[in-house]
């Protein structure tokens, strides 16, 4: 089925999109009964509603014309609930009525309104903007809607949902009483039936979000992690679809950073898009989206309206929505007008029953199952390999240069060279662990293949990893200090005053050497450095790697000059269990203190710390004689301050 007859300009814009079949709700507003009249449409996102209310109110704009005359008073006015949408909208219509000579602007909270306001005293045929933004132009005068012949209000429920009830009335009644109304809405609450009641007229009733639920594109999945494993399924996942363009939801602006963060380091191009940013910012990010100069948008839910990206096939919940209306409009940001897409929600235990009630209420039937793993990704790498070496024609010169390298090498090597490049520019997938259909593990299975402790994994959910140790491989001990095969320590010049994390120092330290994460012992973070535990087996070629420059970022990496001392002391000592607390962690420091002079034994600290050996109490209570300064937390300690210590009175015991 085609488009119904239109004039030559906008079935020319049509064609060039490649516009052939229209969608449902496209059909419904340009039938014959629905011409000239208001309309109150249900229509969910994704269903190309905004092409359907601009084919219908060209009747209403141009006549029996092909072509606008010159801009003056707008003809049309669109609101929209937030920026990112109004945006899109008006670079939808822009698009469709480019040959019938139209204009079309945005006036949106966020902008210069200066800048708006000589745009719109030049004129124009169309004005998209936010109530607020339109209600501003308004009072003081720079809109004037005189000629004004249709009012379309874009996801009617969701501007009422945002408060901005007041402002939609206010515009309505200011306009022409003889404009035609068009209410768009993905569902019809009580609130948008009032509002339609008083302000439209005979209003012709559309409802064609009822099939499937606006989910008939979209497949859904539900991935089960463990806690602490959240970030690296959203890594395997990312590398398992190779989306051209993928967008991850957190619930919090925080959680935004610190994973475009996590992904940057990986290797991924990604942008952020929250409320914090500026409209610009918000603007280029979506731009770097649309052209590819960025794969990834890591965002808060003000991006699960508005947002329509033509390569957008992958839409992945690293935080579950908060309701089901929002988990629809972040996955309708994907299978958008006859697309295929795929939306993966990441569900941890705790969250499983969460997670299947807003799948319930969505009416969604979602793939339960685990996250993506590292031999399936690389798997897939391998066969996409192929697809990308040998898609293009080679040339003359690709063959002087295949002879001269056959002259020199082996195919088998060229081979592998060429395998390697292909790797390195591909982010490492990530290791994970199936927590199971359980919500927890039997007591005697906890912390045997786990270093964390559940406060350390709660602690990881909210982002606070100070002292987070890599997760070593099943069967590798790690209750003690250092590690089975020797060790040789690091330094970085960046600490807890840079936002320096393990989570993504990890990889980082992995790249620039050349190791494994099985490499790599203890993290500790201090507040401006961050020393690291390698394995002896691989220090010495981790040492000659870190000394080449790095483009990507300006971390300095170091070995650390007083190594052979710290070994020697924790080789002269029976090993004890790591502290889970962090380096910063002031308590826990004045207890190790208090240990070491109580026991009266010469004994350095934990493989790990710096500081020097104390021989005795006296010598102790020398060395750090002036050591805490006005204004530190931390107290002196005395050599002995236990039960029973002299000149220490006992406590009274009260008996009631």
């Amino acid at each position: 089925m085609s488009f119904p007859t239109l004039s030559a300009p906008l079935a020319k814009a049509l064609a060039e999109r490649n516009y052939d079949r229209p969608t449902p709700v496209q059909l419904a507003v340009l039938a014959a009964e629905a011409a000239d009249r208001d309309l109150l449409v249900s229509a969910q996102t994704g269903s190309g509603k905004t092409l359907a209310y601009g084919l219908a109110m060209a009747r209403d704009l141009l006549g029996d014309a092909e072509r606008f005359e010159r801009a003056g008073a707008p003809l049309a006015l669109i609101v929209a609930p937030t920026r990112e949408l109004a945006l899109q909208v008006q670079r939808e219509l822009a698009w469709l009525y480019e040959h019938a000579n139209g204009r079309v602007v945005s006036c949106v909270g966020g902008m210069d309104p200066r800048r708006e306001q000589r745009e719109l005293a030049a004129g124009a045929h169309i004005v998209v903007g936010t109530p607020g933004r339109l209600c501003d132009h308004l009072r003081r005068n720079r809109l004037d809607i005189s000629e004004l012949k249709v009012v379309v209000l874009d996801e009617a429920d969701e501007m009422l949902n945002l408060g901005f009830r007041e402002d939609m009335e206010f515009i309505l009644k200011t306009t022409p009483e003889t404009r035609r109304t068009l209410l768009f809405s993905a569902t019809f609450p009580r609130g948008i039936v009032a509002l339609a009641k008083q302000y439209q007229q005979q209003a012709f009733r559309i409802e064609v979000a009822g099939d499937e639920g606006g989910h008939a594109d979209i497949e859904y999945r539900a991935i089960r992690v463990a806690p602490g494993d959240v970030e690296h399924a959203v890594v395997n996942v990312l590398r398992f679809y190779e989306s051209p363009s993928a967008l991850v939801f957190c619930s919090t602006r925080d959680g935004v950073r610190h994973l475009q963060a996590a992904l940057l380091e990986r290797g991924f191009s990604v942008v952020a898009l929250s409320g914090e940013l500026t409209q610009n910012e918000r603007t280029t990010a979506l731009q770097s989206l649309r052209d590819g100069r960025a794969r990834v948008c890591v965002a808060t839910d003000v991006a699960a309206r508005g947002i329509d990206l033509p390569s957008l096939d992958l839409v992945i919940h690293a935080d579950l929505p908060n309701d089901a209306e929002v988990m629809q409009h972040r996955s309708g940001r994907t299978g958008r007008a006859g697309r295929k897409g795929t939306s993966v929600l990441i569900v941890v235990p705790a969250r499983r029953r969460r997670a299947e009630l807003l799948l319930n209420l969505s009416g969604i039937d979602a793939v339960w199952g685990t996250a993506p793993q590292a031999d399936e990704i690389r798997k897939l790498d391998h066969a996409r390999m192929k697809d990308v070496l040998f898609t293009e024609e080679t040339t003359a010169d690709d063959q002087v240069l295949a002879q001269a390298l056959l002259a020199e090498r082996s195919a088998e090597d060229i081979a592998a060279a060429l395998a390697r490049l292909y790797r390195a520019r591909l982010p490492s997938p990530e290791d994970i662990i199936d927590p199971g259909e359980r919500t927890g593990r039997p007591r005697e299975d906890r912390g045997r293949n786990d270093v964390r402790s559940p406060r350390d994994d709660a602690r990881n959910s909210r982002g606070d990893d100070r002292s987070e140790r890599p997760r070593p491989k099943p069967g590798k001990s790690s209750a003690k200090h250092g590690m089975a095969d020797g060790s040789v320590w690091f330094r970085a010049n960046i600490g807890r005053k840079k936002n320096a994390e393990a989570r993504w120092l990890l990889p980082m330290i992995c790249r620039r050497g050349g190791i494994d994460k099985g490499d790599i012992g203890a993290i500790k973070i201090m507040d401006t450095t961050t020393e690291f535990e390698i394995s002896e087996r691989v220090a010495e070629s981790f040492a000659a790697k870190i000394k080449r420059p790095d483009k990507e970022d300006n971390i300095r990496l170091e070995p650390m000059a007083d190594t052979p001392q710290r070994e020697t002391l924790v080789d002269k000592r029976p090993h004890t269990p790591r502290r889970e607390s962090g380096d910063g962690d002031h308590r826990e420091r004045r207890d190790d203190r208090a240990r070491e002079v109580s026991d009266f034994k010469p004994r350095g600290k934990a493989q790990g710390e710096r500081g020097p050996k104390f021989e005795d109490a006296a010598s102790f209570g020398k060395k750090n004689k002036h050591k805490n300064k006005p204004g530190r937390a931390e107290p002196s300690v005395t050599p002995w301050a236990g039960k029973g210590a002299p000149g220490k009175k006992p406590k009274k015991k009260h008996r009631g």
